[in-house]
């Protein structure tokens, strides 16, 4: 199934939180707030029936505003790790279950970043993990690094992949992969908190940093895929989903 249709298909099955319960949880986000705009109902409701929700922040954001003087980059660091912060505590996620890899922005796939140790402190038994093909390519060496790490730990955690940039219709790519399956999971009972956690993001959704005029920000057309009442996930082929 081609791209579009396993992220917009009509018939996509519809899950309950309660299909994918677990203990101990891992939500990878590779610059701060894609966790919120991908998982933010699953971390919501996940957290609301005990499950352990850590969230790992690949990147450091600083890309999004390069030519700002009031925010220059550790300023803007700091800043959009608090917004993490702010997000994740609405979401039901305490400061200290967020971990900071702060790689630079925009050039994750040329940095080496061992988090092994890491993934092997904290064994999750599900790992949501940005879509392996998105448009990004900060998004697709954070789906690597972690791949990669499960890999050499021989660790098999069930994996959940979110779409983030190929909602834009001007970014999606036309991948073709017969092994991803997709399904929506119902957030409805949590989507009002979603959308305040995706708030807490001013530096990305207001114009909050006004003095760089080629700066990031989210339009109101990509926000509207994040404020529906459900999630897309994709994973590799499991019976579980087909039946």
């Amino acid at each position: 199934m081609v791209a579009r249709l396993l992220l917009t298909s009509p018939e996509l099955p519809l899950i309950a939180v309660a299909e994918i319960a677990v203990a101990k949880a891992l939500i990878v986000a590779p610059h701060p707030d894609d966790e919120t705009l991908g998982c933010g109902g699953a971390i919501a409701l996940l957290r609301s029936i005990g499950c352990d929700v850590r969230v790992l922040v690949i990147s450091d954001g600083t890309l999004s505003h390069p030519n700002s003087r009031k925010y220059p980059r550790l300023a803007l660091q700091e800043l959009r790790e608090s917004e993490t912060i702010s997000a994740l505590a609405i979401l039901g996620v305490e400061a200290t279950a967020i971990k900071f890899l702060r790689l630079q922005d925009g050039s994750v796939s040329s940095q080496n970043a061992d988090i092994s140790s890491y993934l092997a402190q904290i064994t999750p038994e599900i790992v949501f993990l940005p879509l392996r093909y998105d448009p990004h390519p900060d998004h697709r060496a954070s789906f690597q690094l972690v791949s990669k790490a499960l890999t050499s730990l021989n660790m098999t955690p069930r994996l959940l992949e979110y779409p983030i940039w190929d909602w834009d219709d001007s970014q999606s790519t036309n991948w073709d992969n017969n092994k991803l399956t997709s399904w929506q999971l119902d957030i409805s009972s949590v989507v009002e908190l979603k959308q305040q956690a995706i708030a807490s993001y001013r530096s990305q959704i207001t114009n909050l940093i006004d003095d760089d005029p080629q700066g990031f920000r989210l339009t109101p057309e990509m926000l509207a895929n994040f404020n529906r009442p459900v999630e897309v996930y994709l994973e590799e082929y499991d019976e579980r989903i087909a039946t």
